[in-house]
Parts: structure tokens; sequence; C-alpha cells
């Protein structure tokens, strides 16, 4: 599949928010229970790096940073957010996204991004190893889902060699 990886738009919404919920109802991706609305989803992220994977007009997958603090100090650490679309996962889409997300970070000043991964994700635990990402440790039942069952979170980091090195 001949897909390009491309700057997320407000255009993009309505499809970036029904892989969302795809994620979400997975019950393993995030602890969300609904999709925000584009205001709020674009208010609580960065507004550079943000990514789709783009088949034709299809969004095949996104990747977002948000803000890990508003202190000034902590103005290069970002988490990242990541999905794939449920019929393109396992197809290198989620690499390509996150190779360029991590390009992209880099040019903006950003030197440490981070990730909250729940436990049973295994997947995308895999995926964040692929592209340098390390385990900095497990936030044990962290979170409990809807359903009652509580959730361990692996954090995982990437350190940029670029930026911040000094």
């Amino acid at each position: 599949m001949d897909y390009k990886i491309e700057e997320m738009k407000k255009e993009d919404w309505e499809e970036v928010s029904k892989i969302y919920l795809e994620g979400i109802n997975t019950g393993k991706a995030t602890f969300q229970t609904e999709i925000p609305t584009w205001e709020n989803w674009d208010s609580s992220h960065t507004k550079s790096c943000r990514l789709v994977a783009h088949f034709e007009n299809k969004v095949l997958g996104w990747v977002a940073l948000s803000p890990t603090s508003s202190r000034c100090v902590y103005s290069g650490v970002a988490e990242v957010s990541i999905y794939i679309g449920e019929e393109y996962r396992g197809k290198g889409i989620g690499k390509a996204l996150l190779t360029n997300l991590i390009d992209l970070s880099e040019k903006d000043g950003f030197w440490t991004l981070q990730s909250g991964i729940i436990k049973e994700n295994l997947a995308s635990i895999a995926l964040h190893k692929s592209c340098g990402f390390r385990e900095i440790g497990v936030r044990e039942k962290i979170s409990k889902m809807s359903n009652g069952v509580w959730h361990d979170v692996v954090l995982m980091e990437r350190r940029s060699k670029v930026v911040g090195v000094n």
C-alpha cells in the first residue's frame, strides 16, 4: 500500500476520531471512554508534531504529541499518542508514523518523548521499542476501566541523541 505521511489537519478529525474510537473499544489502548471534540483534542495537543498516514483520501492512522507540563523547563518533553485503524494494524504504518514523528519532534526541539502504555498492549510496547524507546518503569494499578478492571501502565521514553545533549 502506497500511503503518505502528512501533517494532520482539522479536516482529518472525523476519520482520526473514528480510529481513536477503535482504540478506545479495544480496552487496552487508552483509559479514555469517549472521543473528545476537535476543540478539546486540539487544545490538549501540541500544535506541531501531528501526523496522519493517508492512502488516497483515507486516514489509516495518526500520531500526535501532548505537553507533559505547562512549566517551561519541560518544553522539550512530550507524550506520544499513536493509533492505527483496525484494518491497517501490523502493516508497518505505526512504525512509519512514529519514525516520522521522532524526526519532526527533534526538528521542533523535543529532547524526550514518553509514552504510558497499558501493559496488555504488547503491540504498542513492541512498536515503541523498535523506534528506540526503552521501558523506564511500571505504574501498577494506575487506572480502573469502566468494567472495574485495574490496569498497569508501562512507562517508556526515548531521549534524543541530537537535541538537549549538551
